[in-house]
């Protein structure tokens, strides 16, 4: 079973492959995609009446939020201390912004939906962040300057795989030391175990620019994969190279 559909801004695909499900496959994906609709709805900071947006307007207290909220709250201040600061949800002269945090972590859920369903082999793509279960995928990194190119295929069996770079929206990760655009780096990928960890600690690391490449990799469980403002490769030494 495949299906593609526009939630976040960005398409999110799901195939489910050979789990002897039947027509509960669909329903598995049905589940998924409404969690993800309900997530954006709830936490997208440009959606007025989101429970993001009215947080930052000052019109809940902290015992007002959900639990989910408090949740994403609570990891983006881990990755803002781990990273030194560099990693920031509230820059000066704008609002709340946790996306960096909040996709990962509702697709990661949301593969969770999956396995609490019954699939056992699947490949959850997120814009390029993905989650995949089940047996060896292969997962092509998208080059930073050739959007028609990969620079690096890497394989996952059961795992995530997440991207930061400057190639689709341009200079809009921020380094929250300095509040400077991040320029040291063209993309930086990290593989981990699950896509929380990686999708953040992509974001973070690219915000650090080179030297979260090491960052990075010293984390537990995260091997790197990156291009650097001079069209370096920088890679950890266990990166799945497909």
């Amino acid at each position: 079973m495949h299906r593609v559909e526009q939630i976040m801004g960005l398409p999110i695909s799901l195939r489910i492959e050979g789990d002897g499900m039947g027509a509960g496959a669909s329903g598995a994906a049905d589940r998924v995609f409404a969690w993800l609709r309900e997530v954006d709805a709830r936490f997208s900071p440009f959606l007025p009446d989101s429970e993001v947006s009215r947080l930052d307007r000052g019109e809940l207290a902290d015992d007002e939020l959900s639990a989910d909220l408090v949740e994403v709250l609570d990891l983006c201040e881990r990755y803002r201390v781990e990273s030194g600061g560099a990693f920031q949800v509230r820059l000066p002269g704008r609002g709340l912004d946790p996306c960096a945090v909040v996709k990962g972590w509702a697709v990661q859920r949301g593969a969770e939906l999956l396995r609490a369903s019954g699939a056992t082999t699947f490949c959850l793509n997120a814009g390029g962040d993905v989650v995949a279960a089940g047996r060896p995928w292969r997962i092509g990194i998208r080059h930073p300057e050739r959007a028609d190119r990969v620079c690096a295929v890497v394989e996952v069996a059961d795992g995530a795989v997440a991207t930061s770079g400057r190639y689709e929206r341009g200079d809009h990760i921020f380094d929250g030391r300095t509040g400077r655009a991040a320029t040291g780096l063209l993309s930086l990928t990290v593989v981990a175990s699950s896509l929380t960890e990686a999708d953040a600690v992509a974001t973070a690391g690219f915000a650090m620019g080179v030297e979260g490449v090491e960052w990075a990799a010293a984390r537990a469980g995260c091997e790197v994969f990156a291009v650097d403002a001079g069209r370096g490769v920088r890679r950890s030494s266990g990166f799945p190279v497909g």
